[in-house]
């Protein structure tokens, strides 16, 4: 007499192995995505610092936004530098005009002073030209607060005469909002003083 469970056992065995090669796959699988994630975070914990000169731990990521930080803040004094002193009768309300845009009330102050100092006035009475010619600053951290000193080399054509300046200036800065195309680089300068002002050569 045929019955249709003569084969169940077979079935049974069938079903067994498939779960557990299900079972094997799952645990397998589990094993390796934990490996990877291991795997992963040791990397990530093996790159996500670096050493300070002192031997300090650092975020990574810490240091590449001070690494950012500088080359805008280079950037943010090369620009106010040839604003304030890259003159000509030509162009020094403008420019006077968008460094005042960098700096807070100690450049303003100091464009008022030469401004009564007739500095602006002998500009266009006597056609100077006031050219840039190397900016060099240098930006200290102390505490999270920044600070820096430029060197600025200018010379003042007056015909047939020119000479050359060096000028040290130092101030500090601190983060703002960026605003195109007045502030580009979010920072601005204060506490900023023309520290010495020296005279390099004489050229007839």
């Amino acid at each position: 007499m045929k019955t249709p469970y003569k084969n169940i056992y077979n079935i049974l065995k069938l079903n067994r192995f498939i779960v557990l090669a299900v079972v094997v796959f799952a645990f397998l699988a589990s094993t390796f995505s934990v490996w990877i994630a291991f795997r992963t975070n040791q990397n990530a914990l093996n790159s996500a610092f670096a050493i300070n000169t002192d031997g300090s731990i650092i975020p990574l990521k810490l240091v590449t936004q001070k690494e950012n930080f500088r080359v805008e803040a280079l950037a943010h004094l090369e620009l106010f530098h040839n604003y304030f002193y890259n003159i000509d009768a030509s162009n020094y309300e403008r420019n006077l005009e968008k460094a005042l845009w960098l700096g807070n009330s100690s450049v303003d102050n100091l464009y008022r002073q030469k401004k009564a100092d007739g500095v602006y006035n002998r500009l266009l009475q006597y056609s100077l030209v006031q050219k840039v010619l190397s900016i060099d600053s240098r930006i200290m951290e102390s505490n999270g607060s920044y600070s820096f000193t430029t060197t600025t080399i200018f010379e003042i054509n007056r015909g047939s005469i020119i000479d050359t300046y060096e000028l040290v200036s130092t101030g500090k800065l601190i983060m703002v909002n960026r605003n195109f195309p007045n502030n580009p680089h979010g920072l601005l300068i204060y506490d900023y003083f023309e520290n010495t002002l020296k005279k390099l050569s004489d050229e007839n």
